[in-house]
């Protein structure tokens, strides 16, 4: 038996409601089935974030150690082994098995003592991230992934509803403006596969590489759309724009274009927040003003 970790268990509550309820209540008997389905044996502390429990395991057959993730799914995970089969451990852990049914993944070990937020530079764990992007994004996205296009035409039908529930009109006009920036560019959404979500968390290391990208939550799409998280990690806002400046340089991205996106993924941010009852994100609005024309100087290079 697992215990399930209280944090995972509030956070798929507040994510999912009930589904998330019924997911908690099955994790124990889903690992204990992958367990014995697999071969496998626990040999470590269970890992978490707020959607997923990762289990160290060792196989019993071969003596492979390995990480059992156990997870809902849903639209974001449910692309998660296409894409980890698509770059075959190139810049991002090995997949070793998928069960459809259930999402559930066997993984390659990497090190959670190694992790990229450990790196106490921060411009040092930007172009860490900005070169593994460079390598991901330059695979094109395979057939029925989730489309940034799709994305975008959503969102700028949400947009109007959602802004007049933003009662500050300076954040009512930001967001406008990355209405307007995603205009400029939602008919060509790109066709790159995306990671999503690498921040530092997200970024471990191996024997075999420096580096490595865990969790995507992969989409097709423009690169441009994949910067953000780098912007956000450690936040400095003085910082904005020489990140920005950098992440370009090394994925060799159009600087119009990429901040349009990066103006984009802002404003899908946003909307969930306005959709939950929330207010944007002060963070958020930081970044956009600092990527705005007024502050589109020249930044320090890498």
């Amino acid at each position: 038996m697992i215990d399930v970790p209280d944090a995972l268990a509030t956070s798929q509550a507040k994510a999912n409601g009930e589904a998330g309820r019924a997911f908690i209540a099955a994790l124990p008997a889903l690992a204990a089935h992958f367990l014995e389905r697999w071969d496998l044996r626990l040999d470590g502390t269970p890992m978490h974030g707020r959607c997923a429990l990762v289990l160290p395991v060792t196989s019993t057959t071969d003596g492979t150690r390995a990480a059992l993730k156990l997870q809902p799914v849903d639209d974001e995970s449910a692309g998660e082994h296409v894409a980890l089969r698509t770059w075959a451990g190139r810049r991002a852990v090995r997949l070793l098995r998928h069960d459809e049914p259930t999402g559930t993944l066997l993984l390659e070990r990497l090190d959670p003592a190694r992790m990229l937020t450990h790196v106490p530079d921060p411009h040092e764990a930007v172009l860490v991230i900005a070169r593994l992007l460079a390598e991901l994004t330059a695979t094109p996205a395979p057939a029925g992934m989730r489309r940034l296009g799709d994305i975008a035409a959503r969102m700028l039908e949400r947009t109007p509803h959602a802004l007049t529930r933003v009662e500050d009109p300076t954040a009512r006009r930001q967001l406008a403006d990355c209405a307007a920036a995603l205009r400029e560019v939602a008919d060509e959404p790109g066709d790159r596969l995306l990671h999503w979500d690498l921040h530092d968390g997200n970024v471990l290391a191996a024997d075999r590489a420096p580096w490595l990208a865990i969790d995507p939550k992969p989409l097709a799409g423009d690169p441009g759309f994949d910067l953000w998280p780098a912007l956000a990690n450690r936040f400095d806002p003085a910082d904005v724009r020489w990140r920005f400046d950098a992440m370009t340089d090394v994925l060799s991205l159009d600087r119009a274009r990429a901040r349009a996106w990066t103006l984009a993924r802002l404003l899908q941010n946003a909307l969930w927040d306005i959709e939950n009852g929330d207010r944007p994100s002060a963070q958020d609005l930081e970044i956009a003003h600092r990527l705005s024309d007024d502050h589109a100087g020249p930044g320090r290079r890498p």
